[in-house]
């Protein structure tokens, strides 16, 4: 008499490998989301980190911008780092023939700025326009977390 193998998996241990593979999914799933939430903050933070520093190097430089108000006889004065809302800042050249927007980005949606700021980098490593460093602070409004960079009186970026 030959025995009969049932090879295969029974309803109930199918069941239990689905439950199991949902809950691992589910983990998974909540733990990216909250990794890539929070290098969107990361990303932001370099991003701003980046603009402060080119306009720090622009007037070290006395790099001038391509436009008439720059143009000799004007002379530049600087460079400015405006946070004009918690949503958006400019990049700007400030020369004694009137001001020119190097650049203006606004923030992104879920992502702003807890302080409002001007940022003014002198000609020739002159240092700032601040009286005591500052911090600048970014928050991400969907988990509350804060990312900050400090801008020393000299200009140095932290």
């Amino acid at each position: 008499m030959s025995e009969l193998q049932n090879k295969g998996y029974t309803l109930i241990e199918l069941l239990v490998g689905m439950i199991i593979m949902s809950i691992l999914f589910s983990i998974g799933y909540a733990s990216f989301r909250k990794y890539s939430r929070r290098q969107v903050l990361v990303s932001f933070t370099r991003k701003v980190k980046g603009d402060l520093s080119l306009a720090r190097e622009m007037s070290i430089s006395g790099e001038k911008p391509n436009n008439v108000f720059c143009d000799s006889p004007n002379t530049l004065s600087g460079y400015n780092f405006k946070i004009i809302s918690n949503q958006s800042y400019k990049v700007e050249a400030l020369c004694s023939g009137g001001t020119v927007e190097i650049k203006d980005v606004d923030v992104q949606d879920d992502l702003s700025f807890v302080s409002y700021n001007s940022i003014f980098f002198k000609v020739l490593s002159k240092g700032t326009n601040l009286s005591s460093d500052i911090e600048v602070q970014i928050i991400q409004e969907s988990t509350g977390n804060i990312s900050s960079i400090y801008i020393t009186k000299s200009g140095e970026i932290k």
